[in-house]
Protein backbone atom coordinates (compact mmCIF):
# COMPACT_ATOMS: atom_id res chain seq x y z
CA UNK A 1 0.00 0.00 0.00
CA UNK A 2 1.35 3.42 -0.92
CA UNK A 3 1.45 6.00 1.84
CA UNK A 4 1.62 9.76 1.90
CA UNK A 5 4.54 10.01 4.30
CA UNK A 6 7.42 7.78 3.30
CA UNK A 7 10.02 7.05 6.00
CA UNK A 8 12.76 6.80 3.38
CA UNK A 9 12.29 10.50 2.58
CA UNK A 10 13.95 11.46 5.86
CA UNK A 11 17.28 9.96 4.81
CA UNK A 12 17.16 11.99 1.59
CA UNK A 13 16.28 15.36 3.16
CA UNK A 14 19.46 16.91 1.77
CA UNK A 15 18.13 16.44 -1.75
CA UNK A 16 15.82 19.38 -1.14
CA UNK A 17 18.79 21.49 -2.23
CA UNK A 18 18.13 20.50 -5.84
CA UNK A 19 15.49 23.23 -6.02
CA UNK A 20 17.75 25.98 -4.66
CA UNK A 21 21.17 25.00 -3.34
CA UNK A 22 21.95 28.47 -1.95
CA UNK A 23 18.86 28.59 0.26
CA UNK A 24 19.32 24.96 1.29
CA UNK A 25 22.90 25.65 2.37
CA UNK A 26 21.73 28.59 4.47
CA UNK A 27 18.96 26.55 6.05
CA UNK A 28 21.22 23.60 6.87
CA UNK A 29 23.91 25.90 8.29
CA UNK A 30 21.32 27.58 10.52
CA UNK A 31 19.76 24.24 11.49
CA UNK A 32 23.15 22.83 12.43
CA UNK A 33 24.02 25.89 14.49
CA UNK A 34 20.70 25.78 16.36
CA UNK A 35 21.28 22.20 17.51
CA UNK A 36 24.87 22.71 18.71
CA UNK A 37 25.63 22.74 22.42
CA UNK A 38 24.91 26.18 23.86
CA UNK A 39 22.95 27.49 26.83
CA UNK A 40 20.92 24.30 26.35
CA UNK A 41 22.51 20.89 25.99
CA UNK A 42 22.14 18.86 22.80
CA UNK A 43 19.98 16.46 24.84
CA UNK A 44 17.66 19.25 26.01
CA UNK A 45 17.36 20.58 22.47
CA UNK A 46 16.46 17.11 21.21
CA UNK A 47 13.68 16.84 23.81
CA UNK A 48 12.35 20.26 22.80
CA UNK A 49 12.48 19.24 19.14
CA UNK A 50 10.60 16.03 19.92
CA UNK A 51 7.87 17.98 21.72
CA UNK A 52 7.59 20.52 18.90
CA UNK A 53 7.53 17.71 16.33
CA UNK A 54 4.42 16.34 18.01
CA UNK A 55 2.85 19.79 18.18
CA UNK A 56 3.36 20.44 14.47
CA UNK A 57 2.56 16.78 13.75
CA UNK A 58 5.60 16.09 11.56
CA UNK A 59 6.13 12.33 11.28
CA UNK A 60 9.62 12.82 9.87
CA UNK A 61 10.62 14.98 12.82
CA UNK A 62 9.02 12.56 15.28
CA UNK A 63 11.12 9.72 13.83
CA UNK A 64 14.30 11.79 13.75
CA UNK A 65 14.00 13.25 17.23
CA UNK A 66 12.80 10.05 18.88
CA UNK A 67 16.05 8.51 17.67
CA UNK A 68 18.10 11.61 18.59
CA UNK A 69 16.64 11.72 22.10
CA UNK A 70 17.62 8.11 22.69
CA UNK A 71 21.11 8.73 21.28
CA UNK A 72 21.50 11.74 23.60
CA UNK A 73 20.60 9.66 26.67
CA UNK A 74 16.94 10.48 27.19
CA UNK A 75 14.67 7.67 28.28
CA UNK A 76 11.07 6.88 27.38
CA UNK A 77 9.72 8.56 30.53
CA UNK A 78 11.50 11.84 29.75
CA UNK A 79 10.43 11.74 26.11
CA UNK A 80 6.83 11.06 27.08
CA UNK A 81 6.88 13.90 29.60
CA UNK A 82 8.18 16.28 26.92
CA UNK A 83 5.28 15.28 24.68
CA UNK A 84 2.83 15.91 27.51
CA UNK A 85 4.30 19.39 28.01
CA UNK A 86 3.70 20.09 24.30
CA UNK A 87 0.18 18.67 24.59
CA UNK A 88 -0.62 20.89 27.58
CA UNK A 89 0.58 24.00 25.72
CA UNK A 90 -1.32 23.02 22.57
CA UNK A 91 -4.47 22.32 24.59
CA UNK A 92 -4.16 25.55 26.56
CA UNK A 93 -3.72 27.51 23.34
CA UNK A 94 -6.93 26.00 22.01
CA UNK A 95 -8.83 26.73 25.21
CA UNK A 96 -7.67 30.34 25.53
CA UNK A 97 -9.09 30.99 22.07
CA UNK A 98 -12.41 30.08 23.63
CA UNK A 99 -12.37 33.56 25.16
CA UNK A 100 -12.53 34.99 21.66
CA UNK A 101 -15.58 32.82 21.04
CA UNK A 102 -17.09 33.88 24.37
CA UNK A 103 -16.65 37.59 23.53
CA UNK A 104 -18.20 37.04 20.12
CA UNK A 105 -21.18 35.18 21.56
CA UNK A 106 -21.74 37.90 24.16
CA UNK A 107 -21.70 40.58 21.43
CA UNK A 108 -24.17 38.65 19.30
CA UNK A 109 -26.49 38.05 22.26
CA UNK A 110 -26.76 41.79 23.06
Amino acid sequence: MDQYYKPEHLAHFGQISEGNSELAEKFFAYYGAVFQEGALSVREKALIALAVAHTVQCPYCIDAYSKECLQQGSDLEQMTEAIHVATAIRGGASLVHGLQMLDHVKQLAM
